[in-house]
């Protein structure tokens, strides 16, 4: 199970200890708010990550003061695109941003999983909580570094690993909410927003009907089983 934060983006999962997590939280925003006052724009996701595990690391170094008890998850997608800084005046030197190699690609999506030590890992997707491990093994069969998958398809993917994982743990009823982010070139233009309606519907859809799939073979598995013993 996790616990999102409103924050947009980039935006942040976490499981564990719920004052802790909206501790973390509130911690980013203001990383967030310093950064952009200094350098008068968006803080890139790696940026964000770095900050945020150097301050979990820093509780496990004083004896005043607890380690962390939460797992965070951040996530963010960094514009493709050159924007201009917050109060910018005229257009600047024609060269575009300054340390860039021309011809290379920049901005793109970014996943890290900070532990509680400050350690944080860069993932193509990730998994905290109780059903970790099942999300874990039903991530490890999609091609995530390769070609990739479709913003459709890791939607009806996502939902589909969050059904397994709340089944085999047996939780109780949950409500599945989803939120997704493109480039400037892809359906949300770069704005972070609610899966629509019709598709997270759809992705449900597909997933309860996995489940069920799932169950049928295990039933036929049992009653071969049965037979064998007989």
């Amino acid at each position: 199970m996790t616990n999102q934060s409103p924050l947009s983006p980039p935006r942040q999962a976490y499981s564990g200890m719920v004052p802790d997590g909206r501790h973390f939280v509130e911690r980013a925003r203001d990383e967030a708010r310093s950064f952009r006052d200094t350098f008068k724009t968006p803080i890139p996701t790696a940026d964000l990550a770095s900050r945020m595990g150097n301050y979990m690391q820093t509780h496990t170094l004083y004896s005043h003061v607890r380690p962390f008890g939460i797992t965070a998850i951040v996530a963010g997608f960094d514009s493709e695109l050159e924007a201009p800084v917050d109060g910018q005046v005229g257009t600047g030197p024609s060269c575009g941003a300054g340390g860039k190699v021309e011809g290379k690609k920049y901005g793109g999506p970014f996943l890290y999983m900070i532990e509680p030590s400050g350690l944080y890992w860069g993932y193509y997707g990730a998994a905290t909580g109780k059903g970790r491990q099942s999300a874990k093994a039903e991530l490890e069969k999609l091609d995530l570094s390769g070609d990739g998958i479709s913003l459709e398809e890791a939607v009806k993917e996502a939902a589909r690993i969050i059904y397994v994982a709340h089944d085999d743990n047996k939780d109780k009823e949950f409500e599945l909410e989803m939120t997704w982010i493109s480039g400037a070139d892809g359906p949300t233009k770069g704005k972070h927003q609610e899966v629509p309606k019709a598709l997270l519907e759809e992705a449900e859809r597909l997933a309860k009907k996995h489940l069920e799939g799932d169950e049928d073979d295990e039933d036929d598995k049992k009653k071969d089983g049965d037979k064998m013993e007989e």
